[in-house]
């Protein structure tokens, strides 16, 4: 099973917790230990080191990348997201850069609502977080059939495979269309991901649908991989790996350890999702079998 690790919040997590690592050499860090306990895959995003907003500043991510690569042997994953207020132009900026073995491509655009976080957190770091989630209602993820084809095209062309984010059942049928019009090749390494307020919800069914239409999607031609945000984060991510699905943990997408309780590190989640594969007597890929898995290009062929 292929363990990911999703290392710096973007837009999923403003800094509601002291645990998030914001600072490049906090990321590196960060990284190289979730690497250290499983993560065959990193998933990075960056922040501003002063502000703590998301940014696509090559410069901020040359801080931090190569130190990465030195520091483990991880497949490193680089957003084509980063935050919807970015430009398409400044969100591929970093993959442009660096060609790195896979890019983060979300499969539509969406609403992305994050006010009911308020519920829960009442104090911020930054000036910019509060106002930024009660805008959350009126906030669309942009990513059109035009978007994506320009992202194909241009960190394709460098041999950049994709994790192809879908957040709901018709972002498999976009993933589909790119696939017959030849700008994805398989194996595809499908992401689903559940619970984000906008795209598909955590049930076990809406799990179970997404693999299956995935199935009579791509037959045998991809590897299937879930995330969930929050508290759903581990139930969702056993339930899929329990049905051969391959997995992605991490800050962004969850800043809890355990009702209540936020987890102090990326790796922590790591090691507790290891736990519970090694338990149902399943093995952890490392990053050369999961290179051989998504048949990716190899860290020599980067620029990082």
């Amino acid at each position: 099973m292929i363990v990911s690790c999703a290392i710096t919040g973007s837009i999923h997590t403003p800094s509601m917790s002291p645990y998030l690592p914001v600072t490049p050499a906090q990321i590196a860090a960060s990284a190289i230990e979730a690497a250290e306990a499983g993560a065959a895959i990193v998933h990075l995003h960056a922040r501003d080191p002063q502000s703590g907003r998301p940014t696509q500043d090559p410069a901020i991510y040359r801080q931090f990348l190569p130190v990465i690569a030195n520091g483990c042997d991880a497949v490193i994953n680089v957003t084509t997201g980063g935050s919807p207020v970015l430009s398409l132009e400044q969100r591929l900026e970093p993959a442009r850069v660096f060609e790195p073995e896979i890019a983060s491509l979300n499969m539509g655009s969406m609403n992305f609502g994050m006010y009911e976080m308020l519920g829960r957190f009442k104090s911020f770091d930054h000036a910019w977080e509060r106002p930024y989630l009660e805008g959350s209602d009126d906030l669309v993820f942009r990513n059109t059939f035009r978007d994506i084809e320009q992202i194909l095209r241009q960190c394709g062309a460098s041999g950049t495979r994709f994790e192809i984010e879908c957040y709901d059942i018709g972002h498999l049928y976009t993933a589909a269309h790119f696939l017959d019009r030849g700008l994805l090749h398989g194996p595809l390494f499908i992401q689903s991901a559940f619970g984000i307020r906008g795209g598909i919800g955590t049930h076990p069914e809406d799990v179970q649908m997404m693999k299956r239409t995935a199935d009579r999607l791509f037959g045998e031609d991809y590897v299937w991989s879930v995330l969930s945000t929050g508290r759903t984060q581990m139930p969702v991510a056993t339930l899929a790996m329990a049905s051969g699905g391959n997995v992605r943990v991490g800050l962004e997408d969850s800043l809890w350890d355990g009702p209540g309780q936020l987890a102090t590190s990326n790796a922590q989640q790591v090691r507790r999702m290891r736990t519970i594969i090694e338990a149902l007597s399943c093995d952890v890929a490392t990053p050369a079998e999961a290179r051989e898995m998504l048949r990716l290009k190899g860290r020599a062929a980067t620029r990082i």
